[in-house]
């Protein structure tokens, strides 16, 4: 069945930096990934998502411009780096992937009922 682990979760000031890392391990093929997060009282919003193949991208409009979403050389890590937090930010991330779906839009907005693999997650804070 494989897992998802990600880690790079921590503690930052507003305006700060921080860049989190998905390691899909065990895993089938897949085709696209996305990055999602979740926080206290708020729904689960699918921030990023990357094309493995191609490297195409899509990002909500709450983080394009400050998020980045990529991927190693080696394609076994997907990285989401993440420029100007703000108090808005905080909140668990996760990544997750359905197997059925490439195009990085469908990946990162489909129900949680239909992805096939979800990580751990980690978490982000933001300090005013």
């Amino acid at each position: 069945q494989g897992q998802l682990v990600e880690s790079g979760g921590g503690s930052v000031q507003a305006g700060g930096s921080l860049r989190l890392s998905c390691a899909p391990s065990g895993t089938y093929p897949f085709n696209s990934i996305a990055w999602f997060r979740r926080a206290p009282g708020k729904g689960r919003e699918g921030v990023a998502a990357i094309y493995t193949n191609r490297g195409r991208t899509y990002y909500a409009d709450s983080v394009k411009g400050r998020f980045t979403i990529s991927q190693n050389n080696a394609k076994t890590i997907i990285y989401l780096r993440m420029n100007n937090l703000k108090p808005e930010d905080p909140a668990m991330y996760y990544c997750a992937l359905n197997y059925y779906h490439d195009h990085p839009e469908e990946q990162a907005s489909r129900p949680e009922s239909e992805y096939h693999l979800w990580g751990q997650g980690t978490q982000v804070s933001v300090s005013s």
